[in-house]
């Protein structure tokens, strides 16, 4: 995207439910001043993703979207394309509009390994995912490229669910090095909740990491950090996810 372009003001946006806390429209909002382009960035807080269409048809020079909570999945029957990464994990929050079509793509497999591998050691060789949403799918299948096996915790038992958080004892804890919540369970403004895990099983040898970003410290990650546990927020993954949406808008 030529900076000259300017006069056809390019948009960009977020889209999800209740978002009005976002990550995304502060980051791009402030990449946008900085590097001098005249872009914009909004959020459409949706409550049906059917109003998509509508979006996309009564927003001019509208480029690129990003998709959050609850719309990763649900977005997917709405695109005219799906890249060939995010069809293998089944979940989007990247669109590219191109000629008035959708194309989908997964970012947050790309922020979640990359911000994830500096931290791993050679026994960190399995995973729990906390919860079964559009995120938990890339952070299998990131896990999977990392030669990481994995486990799915649920409350309720389903097909993919190993464990259900009542079935987890101390001894399953300390089996899987790496713990990782991918529920919204923990977020401002409910900062005193937390996955219903055994805390007192954790070591220094396991990882904590936890989508959320806000607040920076959750609950489970300092009852992790309590144990010597290497603590990650979502954070590190979200701008790695950003910068590579970007790449994929300008692509």
């Amino acid at each position: 995207m030529d900076n000259a372009q300017g006069k056809s003001k390019f948009k960009f946006g977020l889209v999800g439910r209740n978002i009005s806390y976002s990550f995304s429209r502060g980051y791009f909002s402030d990449k946008f001043k900085n590097e001098g382009l005249p872009y914009s960035y909004v959020n459409f807080d949706l409550e049906s993703i059917e109003e998509l269409n509508s979006i996309i048809k009564n927003t001019a020079n509208i480029k690129g979207l990003n998709v959050t909570i609850p719309y990763k999945e649900e977005v997917i029957p709405l695109l005219d394309k799906l890249n060939k990464r995010a069809k293998k994990i089944g979940a989007v929050n990247t669109i590219k509009v191109k000629k008035g079509k959708l194309i989908g793509f997964n970012t947050d497999y790309y922020g979640f390994k990359n911000s994830l591998k500096p931290h791993l050691k050679k026994h960190h060789k399995r995973a729990l995912i906390l919860g079964t949403g559009g995120a938990s799918k890339a952070i299998a299948y990131a896990l999977n490229k990392l030669n990481i096996e994995y486990r799915y915790v649920s409350r309720t038992k389903k097909k993919v669910i190993t464990y259900t958080y009542s079935e987890l004892t101390e001894e399953i804890i300390s089996s899987f090095q790496v713990i990782i919540n991918c529920t919204p369970i923990g977020t401002f403004p409910h900062v005193n909740d937390c996955p219903n895990i055994p805390y007192e099983a954790l070591t220094d040898q396991h990882i904590l990491y936890d989508l959320i970003y806000n607040p920076e410290e959750t609950k489970f990650l300092n009852s992790g950090k309590l144990k010597g546990a290497t603590t990650i927020n979502g954070l590190e993954m979200l701008k790695l996810q950003a910068e590579k949406s970007w790449e994929i808008w300008n692509d």
